[in-house]
């Protein structure tokens, strides 16, 4: 095979590998923007506020040192999101339900159908568990949205990498003689010994 044919195909398989490299970036920058957006602007409608700084709510040693950066401010990102969710109501709900879960109140509360304060201990709960896991949601999204935008700056960075060694390809392809071969697989003849 000809060297030229060769330098010719691995620069032009360079130039497929950065388009494609481009492409996922693109769709990567756009899934981050759609997720981050998305997220935002879910939160923001539900209108949550962390309480703000020095308030008696955030001298509880178990929510202070994770919700005082937040202090005041309105919940807008999966990170403070995931702050509310687990320092913040997890904490008024063990507060409430003595540490119990959800479904150890239901049973509870379906083993003793005329206790009112069970009832009352199971929808609470539920309530709790429920906004609990929609913001964790929001959390997991906006981390999925993060890592999108990392993929993407590694593509566009794989991207720029290929492009330079296609161009690299092109201007070594411009110095190859056309008549240089590509000398694969050739064996050298082995002698045989001599017989006696």
């Amino acid at each position: 095979m000809r060297r030229r044919t060769l330098d010719a195909l691995l620069t032009t398989g360079g130039l497929i590998v950065a388009t494609v490299l481009l492409v996922a970036g693109g769709l990567m920058t756009w899934a981050s923007s759609f997720v981050a957006d998305n997220v935002h602007t879910q939160l923001v409608a539900q209108r949550i506020y962390f309480p703000k700084a020095g308030s008696e709510q955030l001298n509880d040693p178990l929510v202070k040192p994770y919700l005082e950066q937040y202090a005041g401010q309105q919940l807008t990102t999966g990170a403070q999101a995931k702050a509310w969710a687990d320092h913040y109501i997890k904490v008024h709900l063990d507060e409430s339900t003595g540490g119990k879960t959800y479904s150890e109140l239901s049973a509870a509360a379906r083993a003793n159908p005329n206790d009112a304060k069970a009832q009352g201990l199971v929808e609470l709960a539920f309530k709790g568990e429920t906004l609990r896991g929609l913001l964790l949601n929001a959390y997991a999204f906006g981390t999925m949205g993060t890592i999108a935008m990392y993929a993407a700056w590694a593509a566009f960075a794989g991207a720029a990498a290929m492009l330079g060694l296609a161009l690299l390809g092109f201007l070594h392809l411009r110095r190859v003689p056309a008549e240089e071969e590509v000398i694969v697989g050739q064996r050298r003849a082995v002698p045989s010994p001599a017989i006696a």
